[in-house]
């Protein structure tokens, strides 16, 4: 589903990704965790094009892009290559002025072009999915964080999507209310849903990921299984790191 080859990103004299090679199959979820500044923010923002990769491939499903020094992406390019992944933010980015509701509408609407009754069904949909049917026309400032970004999850949703791409989805949650939003995650890997997570939740990255990917200084140090990274790693880094977080 995913294949990254060679990805190399600066920003001016900042080397951020240093030639990253990926695969993720389709259905799997890969979990990115490793300490701050370490490239996993850019990575994701790579898949989806909010930043343009300096070098190197991009493959999602049957669309790859390759990309080199002063590549210029056409508009429409970007468009059909965004349109395969759904991005969920560290804080919600839900419009302040719609509705539960109006907010997953709204791009199945502007961008897919849906009718808004076709759009208001699937919105509702989502929000049964994720437990917030009872909120539909209430607005942002009227729910707790947690169920933000659970509007968040059915609005990325609501595009239809091959790929879910998870920005630290819970760092801006009280502790009480990450457990939610983690269960509304877990729920959609086990209906086999292709899912990249950066995330600090290293209990969730060992029991619902596929592949776990440990960045540190712009390169993934190691990848495996979420035994071969929490319980077989020798890699002292790797070690390093897991030692900090558990204390």
């Amino acid at each position: 589903m995913i294949k990254l080859e060679n990805l190399y990103k600066s920003f001016g004299d900042i080397d951020v990704l240093k030639g990253i090679n990926l695969e993720v199959e389709k259905g799997k979820t890969a979990v990115v965790i490793g300490p701050s500044g370490s490239g996993k923010t850019t990575l994701l923002r790579c898949l989806n094009l909010l930043e343009i990769p300096n070098q190197g491939a991009i493959t999602i499903g049957e669309k790859e892009l390759q990309f080199q020094s002063g590549t210029k992406l056409k508009p429409t390019q970007m468009t059909l290559f965004r349109q395969q992944t759904g991005m969920v933010f560290q804080s919600y980015n839900l419009f302040p002025h719609l509705t539960v509701v109006e907010n997953i509408m709204e791009g199945q609407v502007v961008v897919l072009k849906r009718s808004k009754t076709d759009a208001k069904k699937r919105s509702l949909d989502l929000l049964a999915k994720v437990g917030l049917s009872d909120r539909a026309e209430m607005y942002p400032h009227q729910l707790s964080g947690g169920q933000q970004q659970r509007v968040g999850i059915a609005r990325a949703m609501a595009m239809d999507p091959k790929v879910l791409l998870f920005d630290e989805p819970t760092s801006a949650l009280d502790p009480e209310l990450v457990g939610e939003v983690l269960k509304v995650m877990k729920d959609l890997a086990e209906e086999g849903m292709t899912m990249v997570v950066v995330t600090h939740e290293m209990e969730f990255a060992r029991d619902v990921a596929d592949q776990v990917i440990f960045m540190d200084q712009g390169v993934i140090a190691e990848k495996g299984t979420p035994e071969e990274i929490f319980t077989l790693s020798t890699n002292p880094r790797t070690q390093q790191f897991l030692n900090k977080v558990a204390r």
